[in-house]
């Protein structure tokens, strides 16, 4: 017997997906719209949006976009307005009926998201398995953006990377114990925090703690199921830009003998291996890069 080939896996899980959220439907989520009138009224949200920004987010045609907005705004749910601060751009908003029927897509998705996972006996298997394809998908519209390292996004980032070097590091990892980086030095002027955000979710992290003789780059990390995308190199990019927009010429970081790959992408762009520079327990190499 031959094993099924990629391509036929591949399009069984198409076949699969488009069937489960209701593609083909007239009345999606039986709310009296297809799917795509649907997903431009989600865009949209609830503070209005530039159709430009509408188009891009959602990859669609413009024509096809000029559309669906229209037959929203015939079923009084938006409005099309200039932006105040561009007359050039339109911006859509959402109705007070509007508002409701987002709000109501928003519940009824939530149901479905809910039973499908009360259906499997593995749901974490599976929510990995989707944040798996999710981030192989929309790897391009993965963004990097500037972040307060004590908000919620980064927290989540920060307490996932401590636990992962809890579990690969011989000896553990207490965070208390390690030169644990001073939020005010990782935001502008001193230096910088930045998050990988795929589709509101943030999926890495790295932060730049800026000093006096030179800035630190610190807690690098980026979700298992979206490695291998180059996301770790896209970070260290944008951290290195920060850095020269705030006038900082010298980086070092440091790292574990247990994280191979880190090691690896800092040879492979650049940066040089220098003596310890500091008291932290945990590293074993060290490394700078003038800028």
């Amino acid at each position: 017997m031959t094993a099924p080939s990629p391509i036929s896996r591949i399009r069984r899980f198409n076949r699969a997906v488009t069937t489960e959220i209701g593609v083909l439907d007239a009345s999606f989520l039986g709310r009296g719209r297809p799917l795509g009138a649907a997903r431009v009224l989600n865009a949209i949200g609830p503070d209005g949006t530039d159709v430009a920004a509408i188009r891009d987010y959602l990859n669609l045609d413009k024509g096809l976009l000029s559309r669906l907005l229209k037959g929203l705004e015939e079923e009084g749910l938006v409005t099309l307005a200039p932006d105040p601060q561009d007359g050039r751009k339109r911006i859509a908003r959402h109705t007070v009926r509007g508002a409701a029927e987002y709000a109501r897509y928003e519940e009824l998705s939530d149901d479905c998201a809910e039973r499908l996972l009360a259906a499997h006996p593995k749901s974490e298997a599976l929510l990995a398995a989707m944040d798996l394809v999710a981030s192989a998908l929309g790897q391009h519209r993965i963004a990097i953006v500037e972040a307060d390292p004590r908000g919620d996004d980064a927290r989540y980032c920060l307490g996932e990377y401590y636990a992962e070097l809890a579990r690969r590091f011989e000896e553990g990892f207490d965070v208390s114990l390690s030169r644990d980086p001073d939020a005010a030095l990782m935001q502008p002027p001193h230096g910088s925090f930045l998050l990988a955000m795929s589709d509101g979710l943030p999926i890495g992290c790295v932060g730049l703690k800026g000093g006096e003789d030179y800035a630190e780059i610190k807690r690098l990390w980026i979700a298992p199921f979206a490695r291998g995308l180059g996301l770790a190199r896209r970070l260290m990019t944008a951290a290195e830009d920060a850095a020269r927009n705030l006038g900082i010429g010298v980086l070092r970081l440091d790292t574990n003998r247990a994280l191979p790959e880190a090691i690896a992408l800092y040879r492979k762009t650049g940066w040089t291996e220098i003596d310890r520079f500091n008291d932290d327990p945990y590293p074993d190499f060290f490394f700078e890069k003038r800028l």
